[in-house]
């Protein structure tokens, strides 16, 4: 399920003050053209608000911060100005910054599993697996069997969730978890998530 993190309000009443493609089809191309770059803009700054909500990662508080307001800035950019920003280089730098929150939150744990960040775990028999704390970064766990297991506390920022069995997981405390890759999962009442997403309606009960 696509999810533009509000980035197609901002452009819309924003960037291109109020105007929309339907009532004005010559804006659509620009319109489009930057729509990633504003999608990126607002993931970075749902990360970054996670972030400043970590107690373990108040050393890196006044960098997030300004990152987050450099990110803001950006958002409230004209056409021709997101047009080349150099999104792909912001995002290295985001990135960068999240990964080091992401270890600070995950250090202290009183156990920690093996960090399988980008790994490919599509379709993989994970039902019951203690990940808890792990690093699962941008991994493929699409159609992977996690019913039952144990999540808490782990990195799922960018983890590829589609079709993903999570009924029973718990999720509590994970981080970086975003309301596109529940959505894309399937989960039922027993899955506990935070409190930052919603449990879909179409999960069964």
């Amino acid at each position: 399920m696509f999810d533009c993190f509000g980035a197609g309000q901002q452009l819309t009443q924003v960037t291109f003050e109020g105007r929309d493609w339907r009532t004005t089809p010559e804006l659509a191309r620009p319109m489009f053209a930057v729509l990633p770059a504003m999608r990126q803009l607002h993931e970075l700054l749902w990360y970054l608000a996670e972030a400043l909500t970590l107690p373990a990662a108040a050393p890196l508080y006044d960098e997030a911060r300004v990152l987050q307001h450099e990110t803001e800035q950006h958002t409230r950019s004209g056409p021709g100005e997101l047009a080349v920003l150099d999104i792909a280089a912001h995002s290295r730098r985001a990135g960068d910054l999240l990964h080091r929150v992401s270890e600070l939150a995950r250090a202290d744990l009183p156990r920690r599993a093996r960090d399988r960040a980008g790994a490919d775990l599509m379709g993989a028999k994970l039902a019951g697996a203690d990940l808890r704390g792990a690093s699962l970064r941008g991994a493929y766990l699409i159609g992977a069997d996690l019913h039952g297991a144990d999540l808490r506390d782990t990195d799922l920022l960018g983890a590829d969730l589609r079709a993903t069995d999570l009924r029973g997981a718990d999720l509590t405390g994970c981080l970086f978890l975003t309301q596109p890759q529940v959505t894309a999962a399937r989960g039922d009442m027993s899955t506990c998530l935070p409190v930052a997403v919603d449990r879909p309606a179409h999960w069964s009960s």
